[in-house]
């Protein structure tokens, strides 16, 4: 049985990994508690203890505000972390995958989707920590995957762990009486968490690189909200709860941080759209109502 260590443990990724695979391989989770990828050493000592065949590095400081106002750390942990996690896989012979994501594009002028060849122009912490991370790497390492992903989103589950996601955010308000606010002019990729987990395992048997992964989107954010909205049965609502918000991004400042998949599907790793992924999800918890 092949052995696969996940960094960030505790994270919505990792947990439902886990839960997922746990009984395919000997899946080992460390959490930061149990692991500072901060620390060289430490990182090192652990690796060389549990002896992983793949490492899938999902530990990361993700929280936008937090990286730009605390760039030193968010460096330390993104950056540093990765690397100090790809030196530990070369010395004991373990293969990487590198988690990365959507928003190294953030800064982008030209609208997406981007592939995999595109330059990427990140203008927040966590976007340049990320593409550097990745260039760090592939210097570093021949065994490695970089794997882009979109926004994950997804329902509680027994034993996983919540983040921040779209369907859940817009749920969440609903039951607090509060206002859904979403733009017209912000477009991204929004990926079932179930159909990544189905996916991201088939990387292991494709060649090294960078991929792309995720459910694609033509959508705004503003007509997702809608779109979860009717598929609860709530479409004589939406007037009611769901706000246009068109403050930070407007017809001539778009946010486009959506990727072209056309590898990951040549490969074999195919998703659905982001708006089929959501009516599925929605009748798969039953929360039509």
């Amino acid at each position: 049985m092949k052995k696969i260590l996940l960094t960030g443990g505790k994270g919505f990724f990792s947990t439902r990994f886990f839960k997922r695979y746990k009984d395919e391989f000997e899946v080992v989770l460390m959490s930061r508690q149990e692991l500072d990828v901060s620390n060289k050493e430490e990182v090192l000592n652990k690796l060389n203890e549990i002896k992983p065949d793949y490492v899938i590095h999902a530990a990361a400081i993700a929280v936008t505000d937090f990286c730009n106002e605390n760039p030193e750390i968010a460096y330390k942990i993104n950056v540093e972390g990765a690397i100090n996690v790809g030196q530990a896989c070369k010395k004991i012979n373990a293969k990487m995958i590198f988690i990365s994501t959507e928003q190294i594009f953030n800064g982008n002028k030209e609208l997406g989707p981007y592939s995999e060849e595109h330059i990427a122009v990140p203008n927040t912490v966590y976007g340049q920590n990320k593409l550097e991370a990745e260039g760090l790497l592939k210097d570093l390492l021949d065994e490695l995957w970089i794997i882009r992903f979109t926004w994950l989103f997804g329902l509680p589950e027994k034993e996983c762990n919540m983040a921040t996601n779209i369907i859940w955010e817009s749920i969440t308000k609903l039951l607090k009486g509060e206002k859904i606010k979403a733009s017209s002019y912000e477009f991204r990729g929004m990926t079932y968490d179930t159909e990544m987990i189905e996916n991201v395992i088939k990387i292991f048997s494709l060649p090294y690189g960078t991929y792309n992964l995720g459910s694609e989107n033509d959508l705004s954010r503003y007509e997702i909200v809608k779109h979860i909205l009717c598929e609860m049965g709530l479409e004589n609502r939406i007037d009611e709860v769901l706000i246009k918000d068109n403050e930070k991004y407007n017809e001539n400042c778009k946010r486009d941080v959506r990727l072209n998949t056309n590898k990951a599907k040549e490969c074999g790793l195919v998703f659905s759209s982001s708006k089929d992924a959501i009516s599925k999800c929605i009748k798969d918890y039953k929360m039509k109502l």
